[in-house]
């Protein structure tokens, strides 16, 4: 929301990376593809901004997730 009003980029600059953190990083980055996508390709960029701008993020996460469970076996746990 805040991106949305042209306020969080003052944010970041007066917390530095204290506010592009997971939650509110990821929130953050998807607002600013968009406006970006949406300033260079009109009203598709609402759909391919967020996406592209987070490839990167999301890639990892599911890397991750799949090395994980790869190496460790889940059970219940008693």
């Amino acid at each position: 929301m805040l991106q949305a009003v042209g306020i969080y980029q003052y944010v970041v600059d007066w917390g530095g990376a204290g506010a592009t953190v997971p939650l509110t990083g990821f929130g953050y980055s998807l607002a600013k593809g968009v406006a970006e996508a949406v300033a260079e390709k009109g009203w598709l960029g609402v759909i391919t901004g967020g996406l592209t701008a987070t490839a990167g993020g999301i890639a990892a996460a599911v890397l991750f997730g799949f090395l994980a469970a790869m190496l460790f076996k889940p059970g219940d746990k008693r």
